[in-house]
């Protein structure tokens, strides 16, 4: 049923509820029929199983998008080998709708259960699932048995229609349901059914260490400060996370905040989620996903019933949705590669030049949200690398969509601040201290040329030359002599 040069769209978001079975059969067919069988693969974020592996390997990706986190893919990429589009999380089946992508000839996709309608019932993920079923030609169902038939009504459809006469999409709490709880399609669209057994691909997500916990801080120093001006409800706003070591941490941190009966509306619900719902802190998530450690997995997947009436996954246009986003007035958090000292942040391209993993649902929440965050380490590569720099290479998010930066060093508000003023802050708060002087340097030297925004265009990337061919962006004078410095928070 798949061919050479056509679309598929395949069922999975973050590792969770992705096709596990025909994209590693379509692999090994690859391999042995010796001749080409290319196509562009459509997902609703990255997939686990090594599945993006095996099919690079064996030369199956032409065309690659929204999102990716596999290292063998990623150097394909970055090679030139697959052509890899990096797209905001809630325009992929936008542009497909809009047959701006091409027709999808085919949509893989796991389900707990088929209904007697045809109806598909997703099971750890909805992502684009919904609209990859309702779009393409033919769909392949994955009934994986290892996921439990207790996921059947967890899950909330609504798919938005043709634009320019469209509807507005009627959630205004994230507890809302608005959809179905299966996908609905034609039963005869249903070209076959593939049954499996395997749970999803744990998260990789690692625990909180020292620096992320003092972030963690950082950000809820801040939000209680922001709460006693007036600036924040008394009630926490529903918050977003991105997924990743840093954004679990800081959830892992609300355990022992003093903020009670919050919501979540996010993309991905991880481990830090179940945790906040088991301390009675969060009282309802809404999310795209779920995507857990093996331990956590078992445990939720084994008592959904405790967790169901606080629960719904959405499709990623839904979680995602900038109307939805922009009414509830979200906190959204997600982490940076890097920031420049005004506030422009760097999420996906090492050096500029070499993809990481893509923008993700990152650029959705940060332009609507009632307050962007943006986290890093203020350092990688044991301090050969600064996570605040003069000018970011490649720009993800401008400063205008970009509230508040912090790093383990401190925490900047940009809000109301002109770029000189964010400058001066972001340096003192958030860069780390063998980094600051020279940050400062730079600026001092870029204000001798005038500007709303000062640069020194001819010094602007010497941090990451100098990276590329030393391994550091330290002068060599600097190396020797790196202090250890305990951050203090601003």
């Amino acid at each position: 049923m798949i061919h050479d040069g056509m679309r598929v769209g395949a069922s999975g978001f973050t590792r969770a509820g992705d096709a596990k079975a025909v994209p590693v059969a379509l692999a090994q067919r690859a391999r042995q029929e010796g001749k080409p069988l290319c196509i562009t693969l459509m997902t609703g974020a990255s997939l686990g199983h090594d599945v993006d592996r095996m099919l690079t390997e064996a030369h199956v990706l032409a065309r690659r998008l929204p999102f990716q986190v596999d290292k063998t893919l990623r150097d394909a990429i970055n090679r030139g080998e697959v052509m890899f589009i990096d797209q905001h999380l809630s325009e992929t089946v936008e542009l497909l709708r809009a047959n701006q992508l091409g027709k999808l000839d085919v949509a893989i996709i796991e389900a707990t259960a088929i209904t007697e309608s045809g109806g598909i019932v997703p099971t750890t993920s909805v992502g684009n699932s919904a609209s990859f079923a309702i779009l393409a030609e033919k769909v392949i169902v994955e009934i994986n048995l290892a996921q439990p038939l207790g996921l059947q009504g967890l899950h909330d459809i609504w798919i938005p229609g043709r634009r320019p006469n469209r509807e507005p999409l009627p959630i205004i709490h994230p507890r809302d349901r608005v959809g179905t709880s299966a996908i609905d399609i034609p039963h005869e669209k249903i070209a076959a059914i593939v049954i499996t057994d395997q749970a999803d691909s744990p998260s990789t997500v690692l625990p909180p260490d020292t620096e992320t916990s003092l972030i963690a801080g950082h950000l809820i120093e801040f939000f209680q400060h922001e709460v006693s001006r007036g600036r924040m409800p008394g009630r926490f706003p529903p918050l977003q996370a991105g997924i990743g070591t840093i954004a679990n941490a800081v959830l892992a941190g609300f355990v022992d905040a003093p903020f009670d009966a919050f919501e979540i509306y996010s993309e991905v619900l991880q481990d830090s989620t179940f945790d906040l719902l088991d301390a009675g802190k969060v009282t309802f998530a809404s999310g795209a996903s779920i995507t857990l450690s093996a331990a956590r997995q078992a445990q939720v997947l084994g008592e959904l019933d405790r967790y169901r009436s606080r629960l719904v996954l959405r499709p990623q246009e839904v979680s995602n949705h900038p109307e939805v986003i922009r009414r509830l007035g979200l906190i959204a958090l997600n982490t940076a590669l890097e920031f420049d000292i005004y506030g422009n942040v760097n999420s996906t391209h090492v050096g500029g030049t070499h993809m990481m993993n893509g923008i993700g649902g990152s650029g959705d929440f940060s332009r609507h949200a009632s307050c962007a965050i943006f986290a890093t380490k203020s350092t990688a590569k044991d301090g050969c690398i600064s996570s605040v720099v003069p000018m970011v290479p490649h720009c993800d998010h401008n400063e205008h969509d970009v509230d508040v930066v912090v790093t383990e060093q401190g925490l900047a508000d940009l809000r109301g601040l002109a770029p000189r003023e964010r400058a001066a802050l972001i340096v003192r708060n958030c860069a780390h201290p063998k980094y600051r002087d020279l940050l400062r340097d730079y600026y001092q030297d870029a204000l001798q040329g005038g500007g709303h925004t000062p640069h020194r265009l001819e010094q602007a990337f010497a941090w990451h030359t100098r990276l590329r061919d030393t391994g550091s962006m330290l002068p060599a004078a600097r190396t020797s002599a790196q202090a250890s410095v305990t951050p203090a928070r601003a």
